[in-house]
């Protein structure tokens, strides 16, 4: 009975969108003391709530989420793989030649936080029916604290390459991922054992703000996905030049990686290009209302970064392409009511005039 239950469980998964699907033990992971170093360098910078008491036990044993856990089915559903361009390319990286803002393929469509729970719930509901009886659950999406890639392994769904993400060797690293936690005992999968990454450090080598640490972790107060999301503050000087065109996330340690090829070039219908598109006009972007703000991209991952921000990172995106047509929209913004965005958008007629000079 386990084993059926455990295969049409799967099959649901399948029909649901979530091409990769493995289970694995609510045991603690084995780089949970990785990750508390880690914490303890402060690579974290200001995410805060990843080393808060809670969140810090509830990694090293999720049992404290659930107390009936025993298995937990981890899960990957596609995005789409960005456009890959040959490295002599002039947009290679994300560098483009006319005003356009770079952003990460995932944030493109609609915002993972708000499609993938309604299927993880409807996926518990097909658990509960095919089991006979209510099954103790809890879900998440990048919204829980697990080392969600730490069970992504060890559920056999790929390894962690040299760039943090999860690599399957047959569909790539472009996916989302979530859990759920089950007090329901199934089968758990055979952990990836093997490490396909080599002796490769193109990822390493093509971060340009060097965030990618040797020992297979990031320094967050370098990372363009950091910096362009989370960050909430200025933007230090000293990566301004270095972020290229990129206004929402990053995908170059991920484009540069040879194990991508085999990602599909078209992922989950939910994040097809829509909303956030529309960001990569870089001086249209400048324009933006708080209301229109609000209403281009209420369903989009852009939301996360707010007004100030997108147009922190525009203005910052823009002083790197040195494009002159923007000067008129800079000094728009310049009088903006934002105190971020005022900073940046100096900072971006500065880098310009010194490009005309």
């Amino acid at each position: 009975m386990t084993d059926a239950l455990k295969q049409s469980i799967l099959e649901e998964a399948h029909r649901l969108g979530f091409v990769l699907a493995g289970v694995t033990t609510p045991d603690p992971t084995p780089h949970g003391k990785f990750f508390e170093d880690w914490l303890a360098r402060g690579h974290h910078a200001d995410m805060a709530y990843l080393a808060t008491d809670r969140a810090r036990a509830c990694r090293a044993d999720p049992r404290l989420l659930l107390p009936e856990c025993k298995s937990i089915f981890v899960l990957g559903v596609p995005y789409n793989a960005p456009l890959r361009l040959p490295p002599n390319s002039p947009n290679f990286g994300g560098v483009a030649r006319s005003a356009e803002g770079g952003i990460a393929s995932y944030a493109l469509g609609e915002d993972y936080h708000l499609v993938l729970p309604p299927r993880l719930a409807s996926l518990v509901q097909f658990i509960e029916a095919q089991a006979g009886h209510p099954v103790p659950n809890r879900y998440y999406t990048d919204t829980g604290p697990l080392l969600e890639r730490d069970l992504a392994q060890r559920a056999g769904l790929g390894w962690i390459g040299k760039n943090t993400c999860l690599i399957h060797p047959q569909k790539g690293s472009y996916f989302i991922l979530a859990e759920i936690l089950l007090g329901l005992e199934l089968e758990p999968d055979a952990p990836f054992a093997t490490d396909h990454c080599g002796t490769c450090t193109r990822c390493i080598e093509a971060c340009p703000t060097d965030a990618i640490l040797p020992n297979r972790s990031l320094d967050a107060h370098r990372c363009i996905s950091y910096l362009t999301i989370e960050n909430k503050g200025d933007i230090p000087e000293e990566f301004r030049s270095l972020m290229q065109n990129w206004i929402f996330g990053c995908d170059i340690c991920q484009t540069v990686c040879p194990w991508t090829k085999f990602s599909a070039p078209t992922g989950d219908a939910s994040f097809q290009p829509d909303a956030g598109a529309a960001a990569t006009d870089l001086i249209a972007t400048l324009a933006l209302t708080p209301q229109f703000f609000n209403r281009q991209f209420k369903r989009s991952p852009i939301q996360r970064a707010k007004r100030r921000g997108l147009l922190r990172n525009a203005a910052v995106a823009l002083g790197n392409l040195g494009d002159e047509r923007a000067l008129p929209a800079l000094e728009n913004v310049i009088n903006d009511s934002e105190s971020l965005v005022r900073e940046h958008a100096k900072w971006a007629k500065e880098q310009i005039l010194k490009h005309k000079a």
